[in-house]
């Protein structure tokens, strides 16, 4: 785990997503602790061992951010029992449909325990000292979060040029899209939704456009 400014940063187990703590106690807004991303919930003790070096209590999670509706980053949701759940609108259709197999739980062989959302996200909306980017391609309605030198980019980019696959409800034409865009951030620090998070962002975002045959 790693601290980058107000993000705790924790790595995934096995299968689960990356989950970034956003503490924004001193901060605007209603949340103190906002998480991002939960993981599958099938290595939760893991997560919340992590968050218990830093003091924090599943319980003290007042707002999850989920950057997209796959079961490796909402699966874990049901485990914080205060959290508020936001989910852009677009994957918010599929996070409520107990049937819907764009939350691709059936490739872990599981379901889904928990379809509440609460908060349904726009682009342009405020999360604690981030702006939340509508940047589709690995599913319609996946998220960033950007702050200025911090992009928490989902599936989208990966360190080394990495990109989300787009056979899952996702879309070659909106990933390009998503990645030019992010193409002119100025980002420091890359905190992917799988992967290691890396220092000198904006050289892996040049490397996964030039995958995507972006110059």
């Amino acid at each position: 785990m790693e601290k980058i400014k107000n993000v705790y940063c924790i790595e995934g187990l096995m299968a689960d997503s990356n989950s970034y703590l956003i503490d924004n106690n001193d901060g605007d807004g209603d949340y103190n602790y906002i998480l991002v991303d939960t993981g599958t919930g099938q290595s939760n003790a893991f997560l919340f061992s992590q968050l218990g070096e830093i003091g924090v209590k599943p319980e003290d999670i007042d707002l999850i951010v989920n950057t997209h509706c796959h079961f490796d980053h909402v699966g874990g949701n049901d485990f914080f029992p205060n959290a508020k759940i936001a989910i852009h609108k677009k994957d918010a259709v599929a996070l409520r449909d107990p049937d819907s197999e764009l939350t691709v739980s059936s490739l872990f062989g599981a379901i889904v325990r928990k379809h509440d959302v609460d908060i349904e996200l726009e682009e342009g909306d405020k999360i604690a000292n981030f702006d939340v980017i509508l940047t589709p391609g690995h599913t319609s309605g996946g998220i960033s979060l950007w702050d200025g030198e911090i992009l928490i980019c989902g599936d989208t980019i990966f360190a080394n040029g990495g990109v989300g696959r787009m056979d899952i409800g996702g879309s070659p034409i909106d990933m390009k899209d998503s990645l030019m865009r992010l193409k002119e951030f100025d980002v420091e620090y890359l905190l992917p939704g799988h992967g290691p998070w890396v220092k000198n962002g904006k050289e892996h975002v040049k490397m996964s456009c030039l995958n995507m045959g972006i110059r």
